[in-house]
């Protein structure tokens, strides 16, 4: 077929074109070429002279002059030689290839990969196939040249294979330089040529901090299966000694998890051995069931400020740890649990430990039980225990609860604008208190406490006007009354309760408290009301308004300050939020106390948000007699260069952000948390810089150096924890430079 394509083009004189139509499978595509003069003889050769094309399937030869042997299908180009294929371009002077294999040679070519958005430049390229590459004395960037033909950054080879198949490179005798300055050479390198997951030493993680000196992390990444990976770090710190941190990750079609584990066998400056362990497991049960295992534990009570970025989450000395499962068995839910905290304690600053639920056990169910009437119920069984008390002080007994709450509501109205819902509520709970350390007698405790209340709400619409732009306003009064008996509490202890914050949600909601062990006694309504204003060109809600308090009956006895509550009138909850001017927000709320004339609680937040990668925030918030305290997060541009024009590969932009958050104690009158950085995005790198205090006590606190370069197209080499990471989970806003993280 590829002869008689030949010939057909030969016989059409000084300007010939073939192009029949294309099967599917690239095996049976016929070779095509296109050229200003084309000779040949039939079954046997052809030559092209002046603009040819040749084209197969993906593969099209550029060149000034090619000859094409027929019965071998191999083509010869010499002088300005072009191959592209999948989006891969090859340039240079003269090239043999098999055509159907994709098999033979280019002299002295430059590169460019699609995938990767990088290329370079080799003494010869050896095509093994469609899918493998192998090239001699051979250079690797995403960059272009400055005038003096010099790379930011490049990888050399003595011999470089690239697999596209399998997405890998390997560079033999291969060194990494970063203008002109060696920072990585080994005998062998490997580099991703995507985003596939492949096993591989990872680029070192050097780093500093105030309390380990500095670190020297070699990760090395193990694809044990497609769904099966680990990732073993070898570490050296100058002050406490050799680390060993692992990650293991697993994914089966009924379960998933991973499991990370890091060991300091002799910590020089602490004195002992030093480990964390963090484990999720989550899996699915038969009967519609599921269950999870969440662990997070550490060897000793200093960890938390040695060695707190090894510890995940945000309480860092607090580590939960608890098995739970559930089953729904029609419209019920069965669920148990077994949770246990690990304090860290401080002597100079303890805390109290919470309980540990060993077991909990529950049963619940809403029904929808027609004509507006619904019917919840939820009984559960603990046993509470507590293992890490602060001191000796703490006498807090053990006990076993079991309590049940139950509602019956009816939507006697349930529209769009209007809303009417009487609800009875009961709270049901017996208690088996053990003896104390201090001499306590075991006892039993029991009390039912009913709640009665009535939830109402409208909503109004209006067209309006504001600035000269259209909206549609909203107005939202609500009304909620509670009625609930008072009952003395006094010898129950607190297990599971906690006070809720002074907000509009918890101004809705029949009890102050969240948990089982209090119920406030309650005679109040609560009365409220928002307006809100949408823009009628995207419906983006552009202001909002709100107020919020209560009216007291009679007096409360159980309140969440522990004192009666004689006043008819409760604090007035005042809120707004705005993004009425371009690229701004405004939001905040303050907790007015009426009788003393002034705010005990208040929050205030300002957003700048210009443009992508340009913002700047502050909040401020403040509570009468405990704390006040400014938090400002920004990124911002201090240099931004516009992009130059280059064939191949990223331009080097030379952009400079700065980048960092800052919390300061208005009230101890100290910068309590800091971050700063800067990060520089010249086109084909990235360098990312970023110094981080965290405090620990008033007088103590630890200091991190991070350092990061990224190669676009090859990878990233890191000093310090990740700078990325950090700013994504500390400030609010942030922008990656690149899209694809």
């Amino acid at each position: 077929m590829a002869a008689a394509c030949l010939l057909a083009a030969a016989c059409c004189g000084t300007q010939a074109q073939q192009t029949p139509a294309a099967p599917p499978d690239e095996d049976q595509q016929p070779v095509t070429v296109e050229a200003r003069e084309l000779t040949g003889r039939p079954d046997i050769d052809a030559v092209a002279e002046g603009d040819v094309v040749l084209k197969r399937g993906p593969t099209t030869i550029n060149a000034d002059r090619l000859d094409y042997d027929i019965p071998q299908g191999i083509a010869k180009a010499r002088g300005n030689v072009r191959v592209t294929r999948d989006g891969n371009v090859f340039s240079g002077p003269e090239l043999q290839l098999q055509v159907e294999r994709y098999e033979g040679f280019f002299i002295n070519p430059s590169y460019f990969f699609a995938v990767t958005q990088a290329g370079g430049r080799a003494e010869r390229i050896d095509f093994l196939g469609q899918k493998r590459v192998l090239a001699s004395g051979a250079t690797y960037s995403s960059c272009t040249p400055d005038d003096q033909g010099d790379y930011a950054w490049m990888l050399k080879g003595r011999r470089v294979t690239l697999d596209f198949e399998n997405e890998v490179g390997t560079a033999e005798g291969g060194v990494l330089t970063f203008y002109g300055v060696p920072l990585l050479a080994a005998p062998y390198l490997t580099f991703p040529l995507s985003d596939k997951r492949k096993s591989g030493w990872l680029p070192p993680t050097p780093g500093y901090d105030s309390k380990s000196g500095f670190e020297l992390g070699v990760p090395y990444y193990w694809n044990i299966a497609p769904n099966f990976d680990m990732t073993l770090t070898p570490s050296v710190m100058s002050k406490r000694g050799v680390a060993l941190g692992t990650q293991f990750r697993y994914l089966q079609p009924g379960y998933h998890g991973e499991l990370n584990l890091h060991v300091l066998p002799d910590d020089r400056v602490w004195g002992g051995s030093r480990t964390m362990l963090h484990a999720l497991h989550d899996g699915r049960l038969p009967y519609e069931g599921e269950y999870g295992l969440n662990v997070n534990r550490v060897s000793d009570d200093d960890y938390w400020k040695d060695l707190e970025r090894n510890i995940p989450g945000l309480t860092r000395r607090l580590l939960p740890g608890d098995a739970h499962a559930s089953w729904w068995l029609d419209d019920w839910q069965l669920y148990s649990r077994v949770q246990r905290w690990q304090v860290l304690q401080d002597p100079s600053a303890p805390i109290e430990a919470p309980y540990s639920r060993e077991p909990q056990l529950g049963l619940r169910r809403t029904q929808e039980l027609g004509h507006g009437w619904r019917a919840t119920l939820e009984t559960e069984a603990n046993r509470f225990a507590l293992y890490d008390r602060a001191s000796r002080a703490d006498d807090r007994p053990d006990a076993t609860r079991v309590h049940a709450l139950g509602s019956l509501s009816w939507s006697v109205v349930d529209t769009p604008g209007w809303y009417l819902r009487p609800k009875l509520s009961i709270n049901a709970a017996t208690y088996r208190i053990d003896a104390t350390r201090g001499g306590a007698r075991s006892r039993s405790e029991s009390r039912v406490i009913p709640t009665f209340s009535i939830d109402t709400g409208w909503t109004f619409e209006r067209e309006s006007q504001l600035f000269g732009r259209r909206f549609l306003q909203t107005f939202e009064p609500r009304l909620l009354y509670v009625n609930t008996p008072y009952r003395d509490q006094s010898d129950i202890p607190v297990f599971d309760t906690a006070v809720k914050d002074f907000t509009l949600t918890s101004l809705f909601t029949e009890n102050p408290f969240s948990g089982v062990d209090r119920v406030a006694d309650a005679h109040h309504v609560t009365a409220g009301a928002f307006t809100r204003f949408y823009d009628e060109a995207n419906g983006v809600e552009a202001l909002r308004l709100g107020l919020a308090q209560r009216y007291l009956f009679r007096e409360q006895r159980i309140t969440p300050e522990g004192e009666p509550f004689r006043e008819r009138f409760s604090d007035v909850l005042l809120l707004g939020s705005t993004g009425l001017i371009p690229n701004w927000w405004v939001g905040g709320s303050t907790q007015y106390n009426p009788d003393l004339r002034r705010s005990v609680r208040s929050t205030l937040g300002v957003r700048f948000s210009p443009g992508a990668f340009r913002t700047i925030g502050a909040n401020y918030t403040f509570t009468r007699k405990a704390s006040e305290q400014l938090d400002i997060g920004w990124q911002w541009p201090l240099y931004r260069a516009k992009p130059s024009e280059g064939s191949g590969g990223s331009a080097c932009l030379g952009s400079l952000y700065t980048v960092g958050r800052a919390n300061y104690s208005m009230r101890d009158r100290r910068l309590t948390d800091s971050l700063v950085g800067f990060e520089y995005d010249a086109g084909c790198w990235i360098g990312r810089l970023a110094v981080e205090r965290r405090s620990i006590s008033r007088s103590d606190g630890t200091t991190r150096l991070m350092l990061q370069l990224e190669f676009v197209g090859l990878s990233r080499l890191g000093f310090g924890a990740n700078p990325l990471r950090v700013w994504q989970d500390n400030i609010p806003g942030y922008q990656p430079l690149r899209e694809d993280h």
